[in-house]
């Protein structure tokens, strides 16, 4: 089975300037990610979707593909994944006649994979062929059963259940709840090309540990992100 890796890196970041390269223990926080496509058994290409020069040239050094420079239309603040994904897809098979089976997505935002992480997504999807994607997941730090919206002035549960005043029952009486996290997503390259989309309808889940859902957008992150990285063992020196 043919599966890409691939790691998107725009050149643009409000909340740390020129976030992708800033380095967490000494390595491009790009870096964790095509390390992370390049050290996973079931990945067989791994490669860097970028507008930037400088964050190409950083892809290459750590031992990513740049097949392309994505056009600046697909690098703005607003731009969702999928288009980026189409666009790496229809010109991988335009240019190279490449088609993969699996597409798996690292963000370089969320860098926490320990060993093995990635291949278990993989073959989690490669062994149920009804499935159109896997998605990360962790319990949330709060649960949305408990959680409102202002309606007319008034809260109203942001989740209506049969539960008797579910805003006021133990966590341990509410249904479990998942949220997702940039940490992997997997999706097969049919559910981006056919169906439009980075998920499709039958989403399976890989539940990770809560401290490995971190997601670097300011300093305080970043931080934490290095805090994490020693607790887990994971280590730049590869």
């Amino acid at each position: 089975m043919e599966v890409l890796a691939i790691v998107p890196a725009r050149g643009g970041s409000k909340g740390i300037p020129r976030k992708n390269l800033v380095t967490l223990l000494g390595r491009p926080l790009l870096w964790w990610s095509v390390r992370a496509g390049l050290d996973a058994e079931t990945v067989t290409r791994t490669i860097v979707s970028t507008d930037d020069d400088e964050i190409a040239e950083a892809g290459v050094a750590a031992g990513a593909e740049v097949p392309f420079l994505r056009p600046a239309e697909l690098a703005g603040d607003t731009v969702l994944d999928l288009p980026v994904f189409e666009h790496a897809l229809r010109t991988l098979a335009e240019t190279e006649g490449y088609r993969p089976d699996l597409v798996v997505h690292l963000r370089p935002t969320s860098p926490l994979r320990p060993p093995g992480l990635v291949d278990d997504g993989v073959r989690r999807l490669a062994a149920d062929p009804a499935a159109d994607a896997l998605r990360a997941v962790t319990p949330p730090a709060n649960n949305p059963y408990k959680m409102w919206r202002i309606v007319d002035d008034v809260l109203v549960p942001l989740v209506e259940t049969d539960i008797h005043e579910q805003y006021n029952q133990p966590r341990q009486a509410l249904p479990a709840a998942y949220w997702q996290t940039g940490t992997l997503d997997v999706m097969r390259a049919g559910t981006v090309l056919d169906l439009g989309s980075m998920t499709g309808r039958r989403i399976l889940p890989l539940v990770i540990d809560p401290d490995l859902a971190v997601d670097i957008d300011d300093p305080l992150s970043l931080a934490l992100a290095e805090d994490r990285c020693r607790r887990y063992g994971l280590s730049a020196d590869r």
